[in-house]
């Protein structure tokens, strides 16, 4: 995807979470494990109020910031990659929480990648401050797959 201004950027992030849900809500079709669907289930979710956050800060977000623009941006086919990805039936929850954590990571590593190339302070802070809520929300997602096996 070639991205131009910082709210492209921001709406395919989005995108790209609520692909993540629609590859969640299919592996816990094909799951096997009662365990793994509740936790596919949860992630499902989990990524669509990911999305609706940051729709959310795009609405919110000062327009000399999401006008930001970056020359020839681009970046993988994230939902051709989120279609295209397979588990066995057999899956565990580590499986899908390392798979979450790989499709998660890509796209922190976007944010990352935009906010070490913006010129201005403003939008840098932004992006930073938008890549320390992902990898909280990161955090705690693996903190509450962690409780989950414990029940």
């Amino acid at each position: 995807m070639r991205i131009q201004q910082l709210r492209e950027l921001l709406d395919f992030v989005a995108e790209c979470h609520l692909d993540m849900a629609q590859l969640y809500h299919r592996l816990n079709d094909q799951a096997d494990s009662t365990r793994t669907k509740m936790l596919l289930d949860y992630f499902e979710q989990h990524q669509k109020g990911v999305a609706r956050h940051l729709e959310d800060y795009i609405e919110a977000a000062p327009k000399r910031v999401l006008e930001s623009w970056y020359k020839d941006f681009v970046f993988e086919d994230f939902k051709t990659h989120c279609q295209n990805t397979m588990l066995p039936p057999s899956m565990t929850e580590d499986d899908v929480l390392e798979l979450h954590l790989e499709l998660d990571n890509l796209l922190i590593g976007l944010l990352e990648k935009t906010a070490n190339s913006s010129s201005s302070a403003e939008v840098k802070s932004a992006l930073e401050d938008l890549v320390r809520v992902q990898k909280i929300h990161q955090q705690r997602l693996v903190h509450s797959t962690m409780r989950m096996e414990d029940i």
